[in-house]
């Protein structure tokens, strides 16, 4: 109590000393909404620019131009050109446009802006009108709930990162993906959250008077679970999204910068929603957290999961994922995620299946079969087949399919593994008081479109 009522002082102190500093920031800042919000409206329409030939090459570049750029390592890689703009000069410089680009073999999470100083411009090449490319009607599985031309549409829309930074108490983060905020907040280029309740601002002075108002310091909803170990403390909340529709809506916001596809904006209120948090004396700090439909009929025990960048590579993603299936336990049933599935999630899940596969394998004696694995896990057995395919431990004998693995080609599997990142799930840390909620079913519209009364 005394580090919570310490914590209120200092945001009591930093927020008198910013509204002394800016004593009419206050009323400043609808003003400032407003007209953000009405540049967002217009238009952004380009009036056609004077090209300059530059080693041999028409500049400024045209959106759609092909060309190597450098890359974080010091090597050129082949880029599309997303977006472009000018520099602080006008358009008459072109010299100074920027271009939003694409790595073409690498994830879009990776586009961002660059200069022709780090581009080969002896290697551009326009698109020709009307031609396509292969590439562009390719579809892979990250991808599959969408046909080419609602994905084509999608990338349209989200083409360009509207927010590039965004602070979260004590971690800076580059975002990755482009997410829906109010128009008011898209000519924001970072964004400050509050930790505790999610709200976010424009400026470091409105987050400071926000903290100084607010007496919260843990995410809202239940915690069903507290683990201390390894010197830290981690906990765990529930949070029904029609109970707490704004925090879980601005979990929405700040998850779809790190996400691509799969997020929810709004419709909040079918969801629970699985906090994950690190506890010390300032507050609780989230680290990630995992959604899921309240009532699946597909049997999908998560719908979206991310672990927050300065927390992966901890363990924390795969704890998320048991987590999921820890409940899908007591809820008496086998789960299995959303799909697709990113490229991120498919490598954790597959992981993670492998390894807890690989685990009863290890400590079942004579034969056993993949519902008897599923029986075991919580998972659903197209998953324990996808795991022993890639382990090369699925055998295909006499029509049927059947696992084939020695004590010594299983131990060889399980130290691949690394093991030190692990963070189980302990049983006597679930609050007792607990239990997974139920919900019904929505009712089925009638035929007609009525709903039965």
């Amino acid at each position: 109590m005394a580090a919570a009522e310490d914590t209120k002082k200092d945001a009591d102190a930093k927020a008198t000393k910013a509204e002394k500093e800016d004593p009419k920031a206050e009323n400043g800042d609808a003003k400032d909404d407003k007209k953000a919000a009405d540049a967002a409206k217009k238009p952004q329409v380009e009036d056609d620019v004077i090209k300059k030939i530059v080693a041999g090459v028409g500049i400024p570049l045209d959106i759609g131009a092909r060309v190597q750029c450098k890359w974080r390592d010091g090597q050129m890689y082949p880029v599309r050109v997303i977006e472009r703009r000018a520099g602080p000069k006008g358009k008459e410089a072109q010299e100074e446009y920027e271009y939003y680009v694409h790595y073409e073999q690498f994830n879009r999470r990776l586009d961002t802006w660059v200069t022709i100083a780090e581009m080969d411009l002896g290697t551009a090449e326009q698109d020709e009108p009307g031609k396509k490319r292969k590439h562009e009607d390719a579809h892979d599985e990250e991808h599959a709930e969408f046909d080419p031309n609602a994905l084509r549409e999608h990338e349209e829309v989200t083409k360009v990162r509207n927010i590039l930074k965004v602070e979260l108490g004590r971690h800076e983060m580059d975002t990755w993906y482009f997410s829906p905020f109010p128009p008011e907040y898209t000519a924001c280029k970072k964004l400050f959250f509050c930790e505790f309740t999610l709200n976010f601002f424009k400026r470091k002075e409105q987050l400071q008077r926000h903290l100084r108002k607010t007496e919260m310091y843990h995410p809202p909803g239940d915690e069903i679970y507290r683990n201390e170990s390894r010197g830290k403390t981690t906990a765990f909340f529930e949070i029904d999204g029609k109970k707490e529709k704004i925090f879980c809506q601005n979990l929405c916001y700040l998850a779809k910068l790190f996400l691509d596809h799969k997020t929810l904006y709004y419709d909040v209120d079918l969801f629970l929603f699985y906090v994950l948090c690190e506890v010390d004396e300032r507050g609780y700090h989230i680290v990630g957290y995992f959604s899921k439909e309240k009532c699946s009929e597909e049997g999908y025990n998560l719908a979206c999961i991310l672990t927050l960048p300065p927390y992966q590579r901890k363990g924390y993603g795969s704890f998320l994922i048991a987590m999921s299936y820890e409940i899908s336990r007591r809820e008496g049933k086998v789960g299995t995620p959303e799909r697709p599935l990113s490229d991120l999630g498919q490598v954790s899940y597959r992981s993670f299946w492998c390894r807890e596969v690989l685990q009863v394998l290890h400590a079942h004696k004579g034969s056993i079969s993949v519902k008897d694995i599923s029986g075991a896990t919580g998972f659903q057995e197209r998953d324990i087949a996808s795991a022993l395919q890639s382990l090369n431990l699925l055998k295909y004998w006499k029509g049927q399919h059947i696992i084939s693995a020695t004590p010594k080609i299983i131990e060889e599997h399980m130290r691949s593994f690394d093991s030190k990142r692990q963070i189980a799930v302990n049983q006597g840390w679930f609050n007792t008081q607990w239990q997974p909620p139920t919900f019904a079913p929505p009712p089925k519209p009638m035929r007609g479109g009525a709903n039965r009364q």
